[in-house]
């Protein structure tokens, strides 16, 4: 494992370890009771900076939270204060972003390719959505997007984010996608969706596969801003390539004012025999690991 993705990973880990140390069993976990024991003002700011989605300010020893009120997603905000509680809890962090008295602005979701930011986001997956407490949503109704929906409404996070942990916990074949009209901006793939052979990565820029129905609700934007949805069957040649023929179901959603789509690929099936490591390259996945946590 490279030292990035130990780093992402401990980040998480210590996410996890809070939400334990503070006694939460049940989900949501909120992030302002735990600044709030730590003497960590928090408020809203409706006006920051075009991409900001939260502030960490320090005078001395005393520090406060300002979070982006502009978007209209408890996820979104939720998680933008749990970003920067990763900065005040992760070694380092203070000594790096904010070693005098001033702000940090932050840009949560993954969007920077700062080192600190990622590993904030990490930090703010764990804590938001342990995965001791997250896996008791997996497979409770059905595969796919009704499962994701019901741990998105139980832990007050995005549909996006529980997506994307979703894909990291369960034991299904799911790929997760979010696309702007004809372009991809990400796609997480479980584990065991990972196992078809010889997969073709759907990078950030990478087009929608023509064939879809992801190709077909997007060419309608009305759709996407009325946060329509459709569902279909297709084959997971069609999407990831490869070598194996596999009939996958084909959830898509639109996200509304966020003029993005979420699309989730789902199979029992696939994975459940042996297909062999397609030895993907774990610095490339980082790399397409970009999602944004505001639907």
């Amino acid at each position: 494992m490279t030292s990035r993705l130990l780093r992402l990973k401990l980040a998480k880990q210590r996410g996890e370890a809070l939400a334990i140390e503070e006694e939460f069993t049940e989900v949501p976990i909120d992030p302002f009771v735990i600044a709030n024991k730590r003497d960590i003002v928090v408020q809203a700011k409706p006006d920051t900076e075009s991409g900001v989605s939260g502030m960490l300010l320090r005078h001395g020893n005393e520090f406060g939270i300002l979070y982006a009120s502009d978007v209209p997603s408890e996820g979104f905000q939720r998680f933008s204060v749990a970003h920067e509680l990763g900065h005040y809890f992760l070694e380092g962090h203070i000594d790096h972003i904010l070693p005098e008295d001033g702000m940090h602005a932050s840009r949560a979701g993954f969007l920077s390719g700062d080192p600190y930011e990622h590993e904030a986001d990490s930090f703010a997956v764990g804590l938001l959505m342990p995965s001791n407490l997250f896996r008791r949503f997996v497979g409770r109704t059905r595969i796919g997007l009704a499962d994701i929906e019901t741990a998105s409404k139980a832990c007050k996070t995005s549909l996006t984010a529980a997506a994307i942990r979703y894909a990291e916990l369960t034991d299904d074949a799911i790929a997760i996608i979010l696309s702007t009209g004809r372009t991809i901006d990400y796609c997480i793939l479980s584990e065991a969706m990972k196992s078809l052979p010889d997969l073709a990565w759907l990078k950030r820029g990478s087009p929608v596969p023509s064939k879809t129905l992801t190709a077909r609700f997007n060419h309608d934007e009305c759709r996407v801003l009325k946060a329509e949805r459709d569902e279909d069957e297709i084959d997971v040649l069609d999407w990831l390539g490869g070598k194996r023929s596999a009939k996958v179901s084909e959830e898509v959603v639109g996200l509304g004012r966020y003029g993005k789509t979420l699309t989730v690929l789902a199979s029992p099936k696939i994975g459940q025999d042996a297909y062999g490591d397609d030895g993907d390259d774990e610095i490339d996945l980082i790399d397409q690991w970009t999602p944004r946590f505001r639907k």
